[in-house]
């Protein structure tokens, strides 16, 4: 009786109620690009809100510690708000940003970093400097990674709505390289005229899932068809209809996902034409992209965070590196021009793959790749003896595990460059490594997703 009292006077201080209007004051943005106010001190979020505007919002979700809402009206507009670009904005989740200046965006990125810096890793101290814009805050992706479906009857492709598997059919996606949006038109109007059965993700029924697009700086084109069967229907007249509609079209593959999960891509990858892979460049280095290799997004943007990594490095050509969570080996490559010797580790063998005839194709001999999870692998080269003058770690957006930091400790290297896709994880390692003997010297903000609300960060770190 005590607990569903205690639940009940728990529920009774929660001022606002699904389906109901209320008005409130944005403060902030929030991580994810919302707006965040409060309404009689209880927390709610805002998608498409500015902090300063005074808005009226429906309530939609409520949970015990904050709410959900939907602008019904703003009251009050932000100075800092514009007119989105795409007219599928606020139905479309693949953004979360338009609505606001990009000077602004810029702004709100680094105090993104700073909040998680203060209040996670409690190092307010830190210098975070102006986040690095970008010269092109549009049409930037060499990716693309789109669902298949259909609504009233028609293949629709695009991003998913926002919060939910409702698939936004998409012809021109501001943030998507032209060719990218091209192929995911072709694919569209191809799949009609063939009747490909699509996927149903209910049923498990269907043939098409996704259609994956990468583009180099050649505007060379590769597309990626994911099915749920082994086999494609028609194949052939797929692909010569594609050929077709694409001139810069280079190779098509087929990726097969039978799993019943949201995995895009699966395990096998056939190709069915052309090449196994396209070219890009980063800086003065060449890198083969097959259907399934990481590589960033936005080249230009990725070339100035790891031109800061590289200068944050600090090299001569006398160090010993390491590069945690190395990839396919970009930020790797880029450190073996100036380094004696570098280790690359990571834990997907098809990426050291690449990442070795990445070194191969650039004649590069001072690099060397392991394949396995950094935590069981750096105990090991310090078992080894290896001292390394200069870590440099690109973790996943979970961070670091404890183990691979104390192991970065041990090994004593004079600097430890940390590059960061989640600022909340990379406050907690920071506190971490500061415990360690490691001290944040300048962290350096970057915009390689302009329009979201996602930041990367390059941190020096210096022993103290």
């Amino acid at each position: 009786m005590k607990h569903r009292k205690t639940i009940k006077q728990a529920a009774q201080t929660i001022p606002v109620c699904k389906g109901r209007t209320y008005e409130l004051q944005i403060d902030r943005l929030g991580t994810s690009g919302e707006g965040v106010g409060r309404y009689d001190n209880f927390t709610v979020f805002v998608p498409n809100a500015l902090p300063g505007e005074n808005v009226s919002v429906i309530i939609e979700e409520v949970k015990n510690s904050y709410a959900r809402g939907r602008i019904k009206q703003i009251l009050h507009e932000s100075v800092d708000r514009v007119a989105p670009l795409c007219e599928l904005y606020e139905e479309c989740g693949g953004c979360q940003l338009q609505h606001l200046s990009y000077e602004v965006q810029l702004r709100a990125k680094r105090a993104q970093v700073v909040d998680a810096l203060t209040h996670i890793g409690k190092l307010p101290q830190i210098p975070v400097m102006e986040t690095l814009r970008a010269e092109e805050p549009w049409n930037y992706r060499n990716k693309m990674q789109f669902p298949i479906g259909r609504n009233s009857g028609k293949i629709v492709i695009g991003c998913f709505a926002q919060g939910s598997h409702r698939i936004i059919n998409t012809e021109n996606c501001h943030i998507q390289r032209a060719e990218n949006n091209d192929l995911a038109n072709a694919v569209r109007a191809i799949a009609e005229h063939l009747h490909i059965p699509v996927y149903n993700e209910d049923t498990h029924k269907g043939v098409l899932r996704h259609i994956v697009g990468r583009v180099g700086r050649s505007n060379d084109l590769m597309a990626v068809i994911v099915t749920a069967t082994k086999q494609l229907p028609r194949a052939k007249d797929f692909v010569r209809m594609m050929r077709e509609r694409l001139p810069n079209l280079v190779s098509v593959h087929q990726n097969i996902q039978t799993y019943h999960n949201n995995v895009i891509m699966g395990r096998d990858t056939q190709l069915l034409w052309g090449r196994p892979t396209i070219i890009d460049s980063l800086g003065w280095l060449n890198f083969h992209i097959s259907p399934r290799s990481f590589f960033q997004v936005n080249t230009r943007q990725a070339e100035r965070l790891y031109k800061q990594a590289l200068a944050y490095a600090d090299l001569h050509g006398t160090e010993t590196v390491i590069d945690a969570y190395c990839g396919t080996g970009t930020i790797t490559l880029f450190l073996a021009q100036k380094a004696r010797k570098v280790y690359g580790i990571e834990i997907v063998q098809p990426a050291i793959l690449d990442a070795r005839k990445n070194a191969r194709d650039n004649h590069i001999k001072n690099a060397e790749f392991i394949v396995g999870d950094a935590t069981a692998v750096m105990p090991a080269l310090y078992k080894q003896g290896i001292r390394p003058n200069v870590v440099v770690v690109d973790p996943p957006r979970a961070g670091c595990t404890e183990t691979v930091l104390r192991t970065f400790a041990n090994m004593k290297p004079q600097r430890i460059v940390y590059v960061s896709c989640n600022p909340a994880t990379l406050a907690r390692d920071l506190a971490i490594l500061k415990e360690l003997g490691y001290l944040a010297q300048e962290v350096q903000p970057v915009d390689l997703f302009p329009q979201t609300s996602h930041v990367e960060t390059v941190v020096l770190l210096s022993r103290t």
